[in-house]
C-alpha cells in the first residue's frame, strides 16, 4: 500500500521510456558516439540547463536537450526532496562530513518528511501494524513520533555517520542511459555498491550497517511484543527495499518527466 502509487508510476514510466526508446535510439547513439565528454567537476547549474536557441543545429538542440533530461533536481514532482541524487555524467568531489551532515538533515526536517511520516503512520494505525500502541488519535500520536524517529535515525546513521567512518559516499549516481533493465538493476544494488572517497566502488556498509543500527536503536521504543527476531528482521528488510525503490525512483524520474510528463524534471 505504501509504495503502490510509486510502482503504478515507474511501471507506466518504464513503458513509455522504452517506447520513446525505441524512436530516438538512432540518435541518441550518434551523439553519443561523437566522443561528448562528460563533465568531471561539478553538477550543471541553472544556467546549464537554459533550452538551445533554435537557430542551433538539431544535433545541437538534440544533444543539449538530452543533457536536460537527464537533470536530477533538488525535488521530484515539488514534493520529494532529492538532495542525494547526483546528475548522469557528474563527478563531483567527494561529501565531506559537513556535507552528509547536511543533506541527512535536509532530508530529516524537511516539510515532506512530516508529511511522509504522516501518511505512513496513518496507514500503519489503520493495519494495526503494532497492537500495543493502540488506536484513534491517541495511537496515531505514537504512530507519528515513532515513525518520525525511525526517518531521522535512519538519516544520520546511512548518510553521516557511517559513510564519514567508512569514508564512503551514499549519494546516488544517475546513470541516465542504455537499457531500462540495466538501469534498474544498477540503481536496486546501490544499496549494496557505492563509491568510495577515491571514487572507487565498494561495499555499502554504511547502508547495511546504518540501517541495521537504526532497527536496534528502535527496539528501544517500541513495544516488547515488536521487538522479535523476526519483527525487527521485517523492518530491516522493508527499510532495505524502500531504499532500492527510491533510488529506482530517482534514477527514471527525469525519463518520466520527459517522455511520460512531457515537462523538464
Amino acid at each position: 500500500m505504501r509504495f503502490g502509487l510509486i510502482l503504478a508510476l515507474f511501471f507506466t514510466a518504464t513503458y513509455g521510456i522504452a517506447q520513446t526508446g525505441n524512436a530516438s535510439g538512432a540518435e541518441t547513439s550518434s551523439v553519443s558516439g561523437c566522443g561528448v565528454q562528460k563533465s568531471a567537476t561539478r553538477e550543471p547549474s541553472a544556467q546549464d540547463q537554459i533550452s538551445s536557441p533554435p537557430s542551433l543545429p538539431s544535433a545541437v538542440r538534440a544533444g543539449t536537450e538530452s543533457a536536460t533530461s537527464r537533470q536530477q533536481p533538488k525535488r521530484i514532482l515539488g514534493l520529494m526532496p532529492n538532495y542525494r541524487a547526483v546528475s548522469a555524467g557528474t563527478i563531483p568531489p567527494p561529501p565531506t562530513p559537513r556535507e552528509a551532515l547536511k543533506i541527512a538533515t535536509q532530508n530529516s526536517v524537511d516539510y515532506s518528511a512530516f508529511v511522509f511520516v504522516g501518511i505512513t503512520s496513518l496507514l500503519a494505525e489503520g493495519e494495526n501494524a503494532h497492537p500495543a500502541l493502540g488506536k484513534g488519535v491517541d495511537g496515531y500520536e505514537r504512530y507519528y513520533w515513532r515513525g518520525y524517529v525511525d526517518k531521522a535515525d535512519g538519516n544520520y546513521l546511512v548518510v553521516f555517520a557511517y559513510p564519514t567512518i567508512f569514508r564512503q559516499d551514499e549519494r546516488y549516481y544517475a546513470k541516465g542511459e542504455g537499457a531500462v533493465w540495466k538501469r534498474a538493476m544498477y540503481s536496486a544494488s546501490r544499496i549494496l555498491i557505492t563509491p568510495d572517497y577515491q571514487g572507487h566502488n565498494s561495499f555499502n556498509a554504511s547502508e547495511l550497517l546504518g540501517r541495521g543500527t537504526a532497527q536496534d536503536i528502535a527496539t528501544t521504543y517500541y513495544p516488547s511484543s515488536d521487538r522479535t527476531v523476526s519483527t525487527v528482521m521485517t523492518k530491516y528488510a522493508y527499510a532495505l527495499g524502500r531504499d532500492a525503490l527510491t533510488n529506482t525512483f530517482r534514477e527514471f524520474w527525469p525519463d518520466i518527466a520527459t517522455h511520460v510528463l512531457h515537462r523538464q524534471p
